[in-house]
């Protein structure tokens, strides 16, 4: 018994090893004092103060930022939208039918996605006699629909778990449907709207195949960046700049899980009074 433990947790750390190492590595020669990618010369913040002077990554960096804070937040606010509508029908074939639809865009190709994304783009600006309609709107429009199923899947079963007399029983006491909704049912769902919230966010800032495809020469955007950099030679900033990122997304992650731990807490607390 104590064997299979053991090969349990050496098995556990070989898998944690090989997702977490190549982090590891990228953050460690973010502080490389020379251009070299296997051999450390010492310690240094210069690719840090470098990338403080990077003008164009930088302006990628903001446009990917703001895209994937716009984008995010209202994938959110139609996905719940979307969520709860789903959830109050009556029909299991038709909520199943809409769920296949919804579905598409997740497990459809990236590249299938991004070209006929381009295609209704172009298509679109033809018949409004409009030229050079792929920016920072069709991005938007993109990241938009592909972070649409994940706020769905994210928000339907914490509207599963929650119990149905609940946004009843505050009808009954003086509140309006959309009272009820925002006072009893918002509150109960919010664990997976966060939770929607934060994948899209990560999934946009990520996107590189369909931003490719609908972006414009003045929507660079952050993985596009690095990409047209590879042609040449990555320089060492982009250590830098992915490790920034690194630590601010794994440090909004700890934060929100803390949070979701303390309601738990708090809520069962409520349940024992």
């Amino acid at each position: 018994m104590n064997k299979v433990k053991t090969m349990g947790k050496l098995y556990t750390f070989l898998i944690l090893l090989f997702l977490y190492a190549p982090i590891f590595i990228l953050v460690l020669f973010s502080f490389n004092a020379s251009h070299s990618t296997s051999v450390l010369s010492g310690f240094s913040l210069r690719w840090y103060k470098e990338l403080m002077y990077d003008n164009a990554t930088l302006e990628a960096l903001k446009n990917t930022i703001v895209l994937a804070v716009s984008s995010s937040v209202l994938a959110t606010l139609i996905g719940t939208g979307a969520a709860v509508g789903i959830f109050q029908y009556k029909l299991k074939w038709f909520k199943s039918s809409l769920l296949t639809v919804t579905n598409i865009p997740m497990m459809n190709p990236e590249i299938v996605t991004g070209i006929s994304m381009m295609l209704l783009f172009v298509f679109v600006g033809v018949l409004v006699d409009k030229t050079g309609v792929l920016g920072f709107t069709t991005l938007l429009i993109a990241h938009v629909t592909f972070n649409l199923p994940y706020v769905i899947l994210s928000v339907l079963p914490k509207l599963r778990q929650t119990d149905k007399h609940l946004s009843e029983a505050a009808q009954d006491l003086g509140c309006t449907p959309l009272q009820s909704f925002f006072k009893v049912v918002l509150p109960a769902i919010m664990p997976g709207i966060i939770t929607g919230l934060i994948m899209s966010f990560t999934l946009s800032l990520d996107d590189f195949i369909i931003s490719y495809f609908v972006s414009g020469p003045t929507s660079q955007t952050l993985p596009i960046r690095i990409f047209s950099m590879t042609k040449k030679r990555v320089t060492p900033d982009m250590y830098a700049l992915s490790s920034l990122i690194f630590i601010t997304v794994l440090v909004l992650l700890i934060l929100v899980n803390i949070s979701q731990v303390r309601g738990e807490k708090k809520k069962k607390a409520i349940k024992r009074i």
